[in-house]
């Protein structure tokens, strides 16, 4: 048994006196998720074998996508045979844009029911020419994606909350695309990192999230709209300055049913344990 493997099944087990928590009055109730990004360091040295740790933390839902060095029929036979579902994968902007169909067809082999799109590509400051032809390209894509039984969402960054006549080009994008074909997957760092409240964003616009990524932000930090912070500023929810609870309940009111945990700091196996704990414990 490798280290990374015993390192998080020693963690899982002392997770187990927490099951009691799934008591009635919980705002977490949610099966546990995972963004695939989170093992990025790991999936080059045993495909399997991270699978095997991600399982070991309690996660029955990933959203990821294809991985280099194994096929991604493979790969959907592995994750049925530790129980984990991909409900979501991630699609390059530029790809997606162009053609629909490699991202259609993945998601059809993973069990994928939507798929997200984490970053617009631009230069120097969000601008509202580079929103316009972004609400373009999702509109056209989210009904290709729509029409193969797929949903597609945008996924924040942070840079998005440029100011933009009385809101920010965030509002923007959201105003102008189409929630038959897009709607979209709030990341909580990179909501509050440029001083958005995630709470409030959430109860502004209920019928438009469908996912979620879980992270804290350490305090102390101060945020910008540039979409970028170092790692080691991702802390174990509950441990840094975003009002995670609040975020929870908001989440729950507007009917979010997936949410990953994304962990980009070096102490993620240290973390995960704390996040997992840490949500099944907030009481309404």
């Amino acid at each position: 048994m490798n280290k990374l493997l015993k390192t998080c099944l020693f963690a899982a087990a002392a997770l187990m006196s927490q099951t009691d928590l799934l008591a009635q009055g919980n705002v977490y109730t949610n099966p546990i998720g995972l963004q695939a990004y989170t093992f990025r360091g790991s999936w080059d040295k045993g495909i399997e074998a991270t699978l095997d740790t991600i399982k070991s933390l309690g996660v029955t839902e990933m959203e990821g996508g294809p991985i280099k060095g194994m096929t991604t029929e493979e790969l959907r036979k592995q994750l049925d045979k530790r129980g984990i579902k991909m409900v979501s994968i991630g699609a390059d902007y530029n790809k997606l844009a162009e053609s629909s169909e490699q991202t259609i067809k993945d998601a059809k082999v993973l069990g994928a029911k939507y798929v997200m799109v984490a970053w617009i590509p631009h230069k120097g400051k969000f601008d509202l020419e580079t929103a316009k032809k972004a609400v373009a390209d999702f509109n056209k894509a989210g009904k290709e994606l729509k029409e193969a039984g797929i949903e597609l969402t945008y996924h924040n960054h942070g840079y998005e909350f440029e100011p933009y006549e009385d809101g920010t080009l965030f509002d923007y994008i959201v105003k102008n695309t189409n929630p038959e074909y897009v709607n979209f997957e709030m990341d909580v760092l990179w909501t509050a990192f440029p001083g958005q409240d995630p709470a409030k964003l959430l109860l502004k616009y209920p019928t438009r999230w469908k996912l979620m990524h879980l992270k804290d932000l350490k305090k102390g930090v101060v945020g910008n709209l540039s979409g970028g912070t170092p790692t080691t500023n991702d802390v174990a929810l509950g441990t840094g300055s975003i009002d995670i609870p609040a975020t929870l309940k908001a989440a729950k009111k507007v009917g979010i049913k997936h949410y990953f945990i994304e962990d980009e700091s070096p102490s993620y196996l240290k973390q995960i344990p704390q996040t997992i704990a840490y949500i099944k414990g907030i009481k309404e």
